[in-house]
Formats: structure tokens, C-alpha cells, sequence
């Protein structure tokens, strides 16, 4: 196992190495430091988008969910996401139009401080427990390779993601992301036919399966749509979603941004899934026929040492691409809409900086506390993503597109919408229709029954200057 190791270290010193230069050399100001500036290109800001997007969820849970009751149709887990960046390429100008830090700012901009105030604490929350299970993940990865016990390595991936992103801010993020979805994307790619052929071939391993894991509409369409609407509430209302935009130099450039990122998601979400499934094919009791460990376990048992070396290269930049653009993220909420907004509004510009990276420590380090918990990835992953959307997705989409949403409506939303998620999750875990689903339905129908109640009561614009 040296080879694999000393590729995974080498990557993680690279990711030091751009955090330490952005530091010196590009973060002149609070701007540069949470949105680069604002003046990122599609490439760039697609490469993010889409490595933000691919993270552990889509590369270790997708295996895990194909070897188990989704089989192939485990790929929908990304491209549904990928679906889902069509659409969002219309509200990507106006996202960048609002020349807004943070979601939780827009909200307070037409519907007042106390729907600011409950976005931002639910974006917070949410953003905790991604972070977690994206370094879980990483460590999941390290201690595979090295059989370090699992909770150092947590401790060991947190420090080399705080590292870098406090450094660098959002431009070493987005470098970094630029850097890691290619490795994600090439890694995978290259390690799939060494995979394949060292598990004997395609016909053996399918002919080693159950015909219905083959199938790629196992899961049904009320789980597809399902999943599409899904993706499409939590990158509207996520927040790291909304930086990227936001980062972009421009709304055009936004808008492009949305749908390359479509395509470089797609070209990847087969891959794990048949790995998931080569690991089913070739020992189906594996961990307790669970195949937690599928993706890695097909790795080093069919492929040379230097593949299981970029693979896992490609594990431990999939997570830490998601879970820096998390506590970056979280910690500009806490500053810029908590801190600012309650105890400090005239805090100069580089004490901001110097706030947010203490704030980025603090949470990475209780992050790393929930990870030990070891709670399923993809479990987690959903459970966040319903708790950050399903209150504040009506009040954020609409309050962007809809100029005469009434003063209330945003928080009357917010409310309902999280109340909702919260009951369907309760009572209703088990049910094809998603808690996120069901909780932005809900919220969306409070958003236009409210605003038709009080339609003489509108909200100010989103916009900077009144602009819609």
C-alpha cells in the first residue's frame, strides 16, 4: 500500500500548497476571501458547482447504494443532480444580479430580519452536519489505506481541509475544487476498466448478479422525479451553490456555468455505481452485506496499487471539495448575519477575515466531533439537505422572481416548509416522496396562499437597486 499512500499525501500537501499561496498572494480583502472577488470564470466556477456537488454522497454512497437495493439505478443519485442544474441556469443571473454575500441576506433584504434570521441559523446547521460527513468520508478513505484508526483519521483530513481553506478562502477553494473534480472525474474513469477486467470481465460479474440490479429504473420515477426535485430545492437554497454564483464575474457567466456544470456531472455517474456493483457481483456479504466499504473494497482487490492510489486520491479530493465549500460557507453566515447583523455591524474589512477563518476552526473542529458518530453519509447528506431547504427554498427562489411577494410571505414559508420536513421525516421516513419534497411543497403553497392574502402589502426587491 506505499504507492496509494504517498499519492494521497502528495495530493493533500498540493491542496496546503494552494491554500498557502492564495494566502500571500490573492486575499487583499473580505471579498476576496468569501467570494473571490467576484470575478471567476465558467470553467472555474463550473468546476466547483460540480465538485462542491460530488462529494462523498455521489462517489462512496453511490457504490454503497448500488450494491444494495438500487443497483444500477444508483446512478440517478447524480444525474438527477445534473437534471437539476438546468433549470437552476435561469435564476444563476439573478442570483449573481443581487450582489449579495449569502442567502440569508437576500431573504432579509424583502422579508425583514426575522426570516433572515431563521435561513441563516438552518443554513448553519445544515452546513455542520455536510461538513461532517464529508470528513468522515475522507477518513473513511485514509483509514483504509493505512489502518490508522478511524477517528485519527478524521482528525487528520479535518486539519489538511481547515489548512487550506482558511488560508485561501474561496479562491483556494475554487482552485482546489478546479484541481479535485478532475481528479475525481480521471481517477474513477481510469480506474474502472482495471477494476472490470481484474474482477474478470463485465459478463462474469453480471452474471453473478440478480437481473433486477441491473435494471436503471429499479428505483421507480416517483424516487427519480423525486431526486430531481430534491437536487434542484437544495442547490437553489444552498448556500455553497449560491457563492459559486455569486463568485461568478459576471451573470452571463453564471448562467454558462449552470450547464456545463450539467455536463461534467453526467460524465461521471455511471462510474461508481458499477464499481458499487462489481463489489455485489464478487462478495455480496460484504461487510455484513451492507458494502459500506464496496467502493474501496473493488479498488484494492482488482486494480494495481498505483490505481487504488489515484482512486483513493480521487475519494479524499471528492469530500474535502465539498467539505471546504461547507465551513466556508457556514462561517460567512455566522459572520456576516449573525455577527455583524447582532453584535458588530462596523467591523473593518480584515478583522472580517481574520473572523471567519477563527469561525472556520471552530467549526470544523465540531464537525469532526459529529463525524465520529459515524452516521451514514448519504443519510446525513439528506437529512441536511431537507433541514437547509425545505423552510427557506419558497422565501429565496420566489423572493428573486416573484416582485410582488407580499411582506410576510418569506417567513410564513420558512416556517411552514420546516415544520413540514420535520413531520414527513417523523412519520413518514419510509414513504417514495422525500421530506424535502414534501416540506417545499408545503412551504411553496404558504409563500403564494400569503402573498394573495396581504397582496397590498409587498415586500421590498431582492436587488441592490430595485432591479427585478
Amino acid at each position: 500500500m506505499n504507492a496509494p499512500i504517498l499519492i494521497v499525501i502528495l495530493y493533500m500537501i498540493g491542496m496546503l500548497a494552494v491554500g498557502f499561496y492564495t494566502n500571500k498572494y490573492a486575499i487583499k480583502s473580505s471579498t476576496d476571501y468569501m467570494l473571490a472577488g467576484r470575478r471567476m470564470g465558467v470553467l472555474m466556477v463550473a468546476a466547483s458547482l460540480s465538485a462542491n456537488n460530488v462529494g462523498g454522497g455521489s462517489t462512496l454512497g453511490v457504490a454503497t447504494r448500488a450494491f444494495g437495493v438500487w443497483g444500477l439505478s444508483a446512478a440517478w443519485y447524480v444525474i438527477a443532480a445534473s437534471v437539476a442544474m438546468i433549470p437552476l441556469a435561469w435564476f444563476a443571473p439573478k442570483i449573481r444580479k443581487t450582489m449579495a454575500v449569502t442567502i440569508p441576506e437576500v431573504v432579509n433584504r424583502r422579508f425583514g430580519d426575522l426570516a433572515g434570521s431563521l435561513t441563516a441559523v438552518l443554513n448553519v446547521l445544515a452546513l455542520f452536519f455536510l461538513t461532517s460527513s464529508q470528513i468522515l468520508a475522507s477518513g473513511t478513505v485514509v483509514n483504509a489505506l493505512t489502518g490508522i484508526p478511524l477517528n485519527v483519521s478524521i482528525l487528520i483530513a479535518g486539519v489538511v481541509t481547515i489548512a487550506y481553506t482558511t488560508m485561501g478562502g474561496m479562491i483556494a477553494d475554487q482552485i482546489t475544487d478546479l484541481v479535485q473534480f478532475f481528479i475525481i472525474l480521471l481517477g474513477l474513469a481510469i480506474a474502472l476498466p482495471f477494476i472490470i477486467n481484474g474482477a474478470g470481465g463485465w459478463e462474469v460479474i453480471s452474471s453473478k448478479l440478480p437481473p433486477v440490479q441491473l435494471d436503471f429504473f429499479k428505483i421507480g420515477w416517483v424516487t427519480i422525479l423525486g431526486l430531481v426535485f430534491n437536487y434542484f430545492c437544495t442547490f437553489l437554497s444552498g448556500p455553497e451553490m449560491v457563492s459559486r454564483f455569486s463568485s461568478a464575474k459576471d451573470e452571463r457567466a453564471a448562467q454558462k456555468a449552470s450547464v456545463l456544470s450539467a455536463v461534467l456531472m453526467t460524465m461521471m455517474a455511471f462510474i461508481p455505481t458499477i464499481i458499487g456493483l462489481v463489489s455485489l457481483a464478487m462478495d455480496p456479504q460484504l461487510d455484513g452485506g451492507k458494502g459500506t466499504s464496496a467502493l474501496m473494497y473493488a479498488t484494492t482487490h482488482f486494480a494495481p496499487s498505483w490505481i487504488t492510489g489515484i482512486v483513493a486520491a480521487a475519494i479524499v479530493a471528492a469530500t474535502m471539495s465539498s467539505a471546504d465549500s461547507n465551513l466556508l460557507c457556514a462561517s460567512t453566515i455566522i459572520i456576516r448575519d449573525i455577527y455583524m447583523k447582532y453584535f458588530n455591524p462596523n467591523v473593518e474589512d480584515k478583522r472580517i477575515i481574520f473572523l471567519t477563518r477563527a469561525s472556520n476552526v471552530a467549526i470544523l473542529v465540531i464537525s469532526m466531533g459529529i463525524a465520529m458518530f459515524k452516521v451514514n453519509i448519504v443519510t446525513m447528506n439528506l437529512f441536511a439537505f431537507a433541514l437547509r431547504s425545505a423552510g427557506p427554498f419558497a422565501a429565496y427562489a420566489f423572493g428573486l422572481t416573484v416582485p410582488k411577494a407580499s411582506k410576510h410571505s418569506g417567513l410564513v414559508s420558512i416556517i411552514v416548509g420546516s415544520i413540514a420536513v420535520v413531520y414527513w421525516q417523523v412519520y413518514n421516513s419510509t414513504h417514495p416522496v422525500l421530506p424535502i419534497v414534501f416540506g417545499c411543497a408545503m412551504g411553496t403553497i404558504a409563500f403564494f396562499v400569503t402573498t394573495f392574502l396581504e397582496k397590498n402589502n409587498v415586500a421590498p426587491s431582492a436587488y441592490v437597486e430595485g432591479e427585478k
